[in-house]
């Protein structure tokens, strides 16, 4: 499968094919099962974590092949235009996924592990990975091909931003038992290692360095690696004082994130009620 979309990728048609759309349709059943992802471990990666690039280029060949259809529910009171090669994603009530009832979306080619509770309205993107156990919760967004490891809690308004292009770049990565509190904002290939807490406000992408309290550095993104922020860590929105110019002149200072402390058993205790609401 790889070879033959990398192929079709490269060397893109006149006219598409029954075969090439055949071709496609395995490749989405694939992503929905979870046999191929856009990223997976790995050890050797500073990161933990290594691209794949054909996964990536399968997900734009979809877009490529399909023609804009008419998806409207009611196409007099709400309208809704899309690739007819991404539909929603179809759920059987034996996959043990809780979709509560209230404007959440799903898009075909997202796997979603046994116990993921979807609270209304939520959007996962095509190419995302969403483990077993995970809560997203209400008006949250797990963007293209994002990886949302177990037990995880994406809270209210969190935003888990896509990557699909280009094809090569590391996508948003949230390891296991990660809590993402409220209005939280993870983009640019960001990795949350396992356990990592942020709190609520906290915005991580490339251009934002995290500052470490505990052991005294500062953790950042390289231009050949993303910005990681370590195992246990809890973060929260801090700021910096502006030291130069008129911004130390009328006193500015601009937001930072800032590691305060690392995950033990009174953080564990706050953040306890997820359990209960799984």
């Amino acid at each position: 499968m790889q070879k033959q979309i990398e192929a079709l990728f490269a060397n893109p048609p006149a006219q598409y094919s029954a075969a090439d759309h055949a071709l496609f349709a395995s490749f989405k059943e694939a992503l929905n099962a979870g046999s191929v992802r856009a990223a997976e471990p790995d050890p050797a990666a500073l990161s933990g974590w290594r691209v794949n690039p054909w996964v990536k280029q399968g997900i734009l060949l979809g877009f490529r092949l399909g023609a804009i259809v008419d998806m409207s529910i009611d196409a007099a009171r709400q309208p809704w235009f899309d690739k007819a090669t991404y539909p929603v994603r179809k759920i059987a009530p034996d996959a043990g996924v809780r979709i509560v009832p209230g404007g959440s979306s799903i898009r075909d080619g997202v796997y979603l592990g046994r116990g993921v509770t979807c609270m209304p309205p939520m959007y996962i993107n095509v190419g995302a990975w969403v483990d077993d156990g995970t809560m997203v919760d209400s008006h949250a967004l797990v963007g293209s091909c994002a990886q949302v490891g177990k037990s995880c809690h994406i809270s209210a308004a969190a935003q888990v931003g896509g990557v699909l292009e280009p094809v090569g770049a590391l996508p948003v990565i949230i390891e296991d038992e990660v809590l993402l509190g409220g209005n939280t904002g993870v983009y640019e290939g960001t990795v949350v290692k396992r356990r990592a807490v942020l709190a609520t406000g906290v915005i991580l992408n490339r251009s934002t360095p995290i500052y470490d309290l505990v052991h005294g550095t500062v953790h950042a993104a390289t231009d050949t690696d993303p910005l990681i922020v370590p195992e246990n860590a809890v973060v929260v929105a801090g700021s910096r004082a502006v030291s130069r110019g008129k911004g130390a002149e009328w006193g500015i200072s601009l937001y930072t994130p800032v590691i305060v402390k690392y995950r033990d058993s009174k953080t564990d205790e706050k953040i306890k009620l997820e359990d209960y609401l799984r």
